[in-house]
């Protein structure tokens, strides 16, 4: 997680990140006290720093990001709720032994939780509704996880009997398609670390392919064009099947 950060830390660093805030900078008088986007971070992460004047900074980006839809102001809101982040992550460890898969699931939660954000409808408390809807959404994503494992417990506890007496209280198809999903999550991170596919491409993955999110759906929830992600995904998934098809070990294996 530290390497991630430091990267997406460097990325805001870029003349494309520079231009977005001074844009930004010429609607919101507030933030033209800020040189960098690492001055805002650093105010974001200032323990004086109350609800009223985290506001400042996160409305006019949230509003940015309803406006256009640009990924970067995805990462600027990863970044400066890259602590708030991390705390939940360590909180919430009962949750999930697998750290990688832990993390994995709370910043793809986070991400669809910064798209339904909407400062027309609130536009005070930012931050701390952010982080509550994030852990809100991420115990329903584990919930449904639960109900798969305690039924997998109990068909182990009880097989021979479902075996003989009828297995009407099993649902076995959710037991396998946990087990399918977090296969398939690991894959898409090994494709994600070995370069073919970039952090973008993972989250896109994960949510369409493992979960079965509709692309379109997932399209307005990023706010992003349909038929952008649509040819996205399919050039994504061309790179994979090449790769499997040419390597005899392939990702998990």
């Amino acid at each position: 997680m530290r390497r991630e950060y430091a990267r997406l830390e460097q990325e805001l660093q870029g003349e494309e990140y520079r231009t977005l805030l001074q844009e930004l900078k010429g609607k919101a008088e507030f933030l033209r006290r800020y040189d960098t986007w690492a001055d805002v971070v650093a105010f974001m992460r200032d323990g004086e720093a109350n609800d009223r004047l985290t506001d400042e900074v996160l409305r006019p980006v949230f509003k940015a990001h309803t406006e256009s839809g640009d990924r970067r102001w995805r990462t600027i809101l990863l970044v400066i709720f890259w602590p708030g982040l991390e705390s939940v992550h360590w909180r919430k460890r009962g949750w999930d032994s697998d750290i990688e898969e832990r993390w994995q699931n709370l910043v793809w939660t986070f991400l669809q939780v910064v798209c339904r954000i909407d400062v027309s409808r609130r536009s005070d408390r930012l931050a701390q509704k952010v982080i509550n809807d994030t852990i809100h959404y991420l115990h329903d994503e584990y919930s449904q996880i639960w109900k798969a494992k305690c039924l997998e417990i109990e068909f182990e506890d009880n097989g021979f009997k479902f075996m003989t007496s009828g297995n009407e209280g099993i649902d076995f198809t959710r037991i396998d398609l946990g087990y399918a999903q977090r296969s398939e999550i690991r894959k898409l991170k090994k494709h994600m670390e070995e370069g073919r596919i970039n952090e973008a491409d993972f989250f896109m993955l994960v949510g369409t392919r493992v979960y079965g999110k509709p692309l379109p759906g997932y399209s307005r929830e990023m706010g992003l064009n349909y038929e952008a992600v649509k040819k996205r995904r399919l050039r994504v998934e061309a790179v994979i099947r090449e790769h499997e098809k040419n390597c005899k070990t392939c990702p998990d294996e």
